[in-house]
């Protein structure tokens, strides 16, 4: 055998043991991903208080002795109906430049009525808007449903002066 044709063998049984010390790879199904969904004909038909404005009771100041204080509370109803069949409930959001991030309550837009705010309530548990902790869940069944909340004035902070009071906010309905 020729110098050339020893050297050639051995970088070729060389190279072969590389090869055969490298890691092998293997490969198998480790999972499976399901999906389902519903495609729907509808959403649903939305009610606010029988399509009226929430009003609340006029109240003197001197019951808002601290901050935090509350009071007329108000009852106010939002009814879904004509849902599509296939939902089973209306997760509810809130949304919109009256809610005061620092608290989640919704400022007063009218002038007048300072340091004065309206609180969500849902049960006996105020609604944090800004992040909408305790924001209602609608159970729908046979295509509809409904949720009662209130709304009640809330002493941001003390003195609170009279006057009126007036603000709106935004809600958004997820459905599954």
């Amino acid at each position: 055998m020729s110098m050339k044709q020893s050297l050639l063998s051995a970088a070729l049984i060389a190279g072969l043991g590389v090869a055969a010390l490298m890691p092998q790879t293997a490969s198998a199904v480790d999972g499976t991903i399901n999906i389902s969904g519903k495609v729907i004909a509808q959403t649903c038909t939305v009610n606010t208080n029988n399509g009226a404005t929430v009003v609340l009771p006029p109240v003197n100041k001197s019951v808002f002795t601290a901050a935090g204080s509350t009071a007329g509370d108000t009852n106010f109803t939002i009814a879904l109906s004509n849902c599509d069949s296939l939902l089973t409930n209306a997760q509810m959001s809130f949304s919109g430049a009256n809610i005061d991030t620092s608290n989640g309550k919704l400022k007063n837009t009218s002038s007048g009525g300072s340091n004065i705010e309206i609180e969500l309530v849902n049960g006996a548990t105020p609604i944090n808007l800004s992040n909408n902790t305790n924001a209602p869940s609608v159970p729908l069944n046979s295509g509809s449903g409904s949720t009662t909340l209130k709304a009640r004035y809330y002493a941001s902070t003390t003195p609170v002066t009279a006057g009126a009071v007036s603000t709106s906010v935004d809600f958004t309905l997820t459905y599954q």
